[in-house]
């Protein structure tokens, strides 16, 4: 009898300790876990139908390259929390991104060279910290930009453009065609 109470006692205890394991576990669950494949993003446009790029770019160099304007083409209003470059090949390193309006630049730099003709972007506003809104059917006026230095003859180009954002209580990710190539000479 003795024996059977203790191997109750153990099954109980370990199907407590299993119980607090799974509670601890879904706890830890990532927050991408939620986070759902978006298609609110016009996947048309300047910046993703080509490759912007040169071939006089220098080691030591830093471009800003601008990502695809967002566009949202549904019928409620978005707000971009993140953007990033996904495939960097070796040779480039992101530094920072930067949001920007398309009024204090005049327009949208595609690709452009620090201390060239780059804008002043110090000296500008970056929206990069707060989420960016884009109203229904419309194109957003703040723009984004990676800001890349060249560290060794690039492997490649940099490609493609991942925008997270939130559409009411539900947040998405999408992944946008764009692709920057510098070449060293």
């Amino acid at each position: 009898m003795t024996g059977s109470r203790a191997s109750r006692a153990f099954s109980s205890r370990s199907s407590l300790l299993v119980a607090i394991a799974v509670v601890a576990l879904s706890a830890c669950s990532s927050p991408t876990d939620s986070v759902k494949s978006g298609r609110a993003l016009a996947s048309e446009g300047a910046q993703s139908s080509g490759v912007v790029g040169t071939e006089h770019a220098k080691v030591g160099e830093t471009w800003w390259f601008a990502l695809p304007v967002p566009a949202n083409t549904t019928s409620h209003p978005i707000e971009i929390t993140d953007v990033a470059v996904i495939h960097v090949p070796h040779g480039i390193k992101v530094l920072k991104y930067g949001a920007y309006s398309k009024v204090d630049t005049e327009g949208v730099p595609l690709l452009v060279r620090e201390g060239g003709d780059a804008p002043d972007f110090a000296r500008l506003t970056n929206h990069i910290d707060k989420p960016v809104k884009v109203a229904p059917g419309a194109e957003s006026d703040i723009f984004y930009l990676a800001k890349l230095k060249i560290t060794s003859p690039p492997r490649g180009s940099a490609r493609e453009c991942r925008f997270d954002y939130r559409q009411g209580d539900q947040d998405y990710t999408q992944t946008l065609d764009c692709e920057v190539e510098l070449k060293t000479g």
